[in-house]
């Protein structure tokens, strides 16, 4: 009698792959790599439009990582790890090469993140056209109130997360999430809610 097994790999979460890597196992490795690289490019490009740069800067970081593992500390979100050390990196380079009048952090360089829109994952009209609006709204607001809005509804990380990755404490990054939200009312009647649908409509 011929039984028919199905057997199926563990999906392992970030802080299972950190530690695994640490340990020095390059599949956990390379599955991180495979994870997150779309994402920090996407989020490195935000800073600059010299794609090739942020490419080698996201690769750098992954580079990093791998050399000097066994030097590596506990982290309880691997993701807003990786977006920090990336944008250390860019500020880094941007320093000297001197770009943006020799900006000596990321903290002065506008963020260049558009959250464009899919349409095929919009169907209703009148959806579409909200969500279109609330878009166009987003891109207006000040640099620092959009990325902080990007790091929180498009990577889902914390507010305490969010303020270690602009070098600000609590208060501050839930001041800037706040105000953005405040920016965001002005103009549109807009709701958490629709933060959230923005967000699931992003990639």
């Amino acid at each position: 009698m011929h039984t028919n097994q199905k057997t199926s790999t563990p999906i392992l979460d970030d802080t299972q792959l950190w530690i695994d890597l640490k340990a020095g196992d390059e599949k956990a490795f390379s599955m991180l790599f495979e994870r997150h690289y779309e994402h920090l490019i996407r989020y490195g490009n935000s800073f600059s439009n010299d794609s090739d740069k942020i490419e080698d800067c996201v690769q750098d970081v992954f580079a990093d990582v791998w050399l000097y593992k066994n030097k590596l500390g506990e982290t309880t979100n691997v993701k807003a790890y990786l977006l920090s050390s990336v944008r250390k990196r860019i500020s880094r380079l941007q320093e000297r090469d001197r770009i943006f009048n020799k900006v000596a952090s990321t903290d002065v360089v506008n963020f260049l993140f558009d959250f464009s829109i899919e349409h095929q994952l919009i169907n209703d009209e009148v959806t579409a056209d909200k969500v279109y609006q609330l878009n166009k709204l987003i891109n207006l607001l000040p640099s620092r109130q959009k990325e902080a809005l990007y790091l929180r509804y498009n990577q889902g990380l914390s507010v305490e997360q969010i303020a270690e990755m602009l070098d600000v404490n609590y208060q501050s990054a839930n001041n800037l999430l706040h105000r953005a939200v405040l920016n965001l009312r002005k103009d549109w009647n807009i709701s958490l809610t629709a933060l959230l649908l923005l967000s699931t409509a992003i990639l």
